[in-house]
């Protein structure tokens, strides 16, 4: 059995329906402060650092989706 399931949306759309938030501005003021650090030659500066909190949030929400359309699934098969 193969299933198709296609979804026409915006990548905001996209990102709304997944939970996940505006990054944007976050993205930006990042940009500024990482341009910041390395002008002034800041000892020690490690981008990953500065990013690993917001990267392990994401995978999160991920593995939650992936749940969820696990679960719908199963669901299905199981009425059958």
């Amino acid at each position: 059995m193969k299933v198709n399931i296609e979804v026409d949306m915006t990548p905001e759309e996209f990102r709304k329906a997944m939970g996940l938030p505006d990054v944007q501005k976050f993205q930006e003021d990042l940009m500024v402060k990482i341009r910041q650090q390395m002008e002034e030659g800041v000892e020690g500066y490690e981008p990953l650092a500065l990013m690993k909190p917001f990267i392990s949030q994401g995978f999160d929400s991920v593995e939650t989706y992936q749940k969820m359309m696990m679960q719908m699934l199963n669901s299905y098969t199981q009425q059958k």
